[in-house]
């Protein structure tokens, strides 16, 4: 049986952190989902490796067993062993954790294969005790884990996400204020259980994509908005982009540029808090003129002047 290396897998050292793990999945996942990579084989292998190099790391119990099974393993590739490496004393299943996976339960994230053997025969209970009788413990389905691309618009507004998981159509909500890093828990829409088992849960990690116009910090939005020197300097009113629908924002004469204007209440919807929000902070921008005319190079000219005798 191969040995499989699931930190070179994902990319990441041995010593990677939880959130270094998350973040290498999110961009290989995203690279080769079958979605994104139609009829390609390779991709779709490459995906189910990802995943199941994911399944144990962020495990605590699997990982630890998994560092533990390559420390051996990798002193016998130094030292050698004349019968071979014995995967015997690594596979007797791997009692404690909720979460161990079945070739015939994983069917799999999304409709794309189960386990490899190496995580069977490590992970999933499928080895033979002494009384020659396969272990039946009921056993939680696996959890599957997916990231999700959404935008500013469907963060702040909630929208749905229409998925494909063992064979069944699934709609998902996702609600108004979620963020990069937040996670939409579908309960059993995971990998059916284990000998009468609970199935498992589905998970979206939430993935904001980058906008345009707007900066999000937390539940407040960031924009700059074009004031021209006229309304900056006399005073007036200027519109102002909200994910809400446009506002309209009072300038006091003589503004400067990059002068910042809070609008309260309204930026992102703060999940979970129904009718609140963060706030919209506006930064002045103070567009000069261009291509002036002779007579209007001259009335600036004018006004030079008397600022200049004014503070003489």
């Amino acid at each position: 049986m191969e040995y499989k290396d699931y930190y070179k897998i994902l990319g990441v050292g041995k010593d990677a952190t939880a959130g270094e793990i998350k973040r290498a999945y999110r961009k290989l996942a995203r690279k080769y989902h079958p979605d994104m990579n139609p009829d390609d084989k390779q991709a779709e292998e490459r995906f189910k490796e990802i995943n199941e190099a994911y399944e144990v790391l962020t495990d605590p119990k699997k990982r630890a067993k998994y560092d533990q099974l390559g420390t051996s393993y990798h002193e016998w590739q130094r030292h050698g062993a004349p019968d071979g490496f014995d995967w015997g004393r690594w596979t007797e299943g791997f009692p404690g954790s909720t979460r161990a996976g079945h070739s015939d339960t994983l069917d799999d994230l999304f409709g794309y294969g189960g386990f490899s053997d190496f995580f069977e025969t490590i992970f999933g209970n499928m080895g033979q005790r002494s009384t020659g009788r396969a272990r039946t413990t009921s056993r939680r389905g696996q959890d599957y884990t997916q990231p999700i691309d959404v935008t500013l618009e469907e963060a702040y507004n909630g929208t749905t996400r229409i998925l494909q998981v063992n064979g069944q159509r699934l709609e998902v909500k996702i609600p108004p204020g979620v963020k990069t890093g937040s996670r939409v828990r579908v309960r059993g829409k995971g990998g059916p259980g284990r000998a009468g088992g609970l199935p498992g849960d589905l998970y979206l990690d939430v993935i904001i994509l980058p906008h345009e116009r707007f900066e999000r910090v937390g539940d407040d939005l960031y924009c700059d908005v074009p004031v021209d020197l006229y309304t900056a300097v006399l005073g007036g009113r200027v519109q102002v982009p909200a994910l809400g629908g446009p506002l309209i924002l009072k300038i006091p004469p003589e503004t400067q540029n990059g002068r910042l204007f809070r609008l309260k209440g309204q930026g992102m919807p703060s999940l979970g808090k129904k009718g609140t929000h963060g706030d919209l902070f506006v930064k002045v921008q103070v567009k000069l003129p261009q291509n002036l005319s002779k007579k209007e190079k001259a009335l600036f000219r004018e006004l030079a002047r008397l600022q200049r005798d004014r503070h003489t």
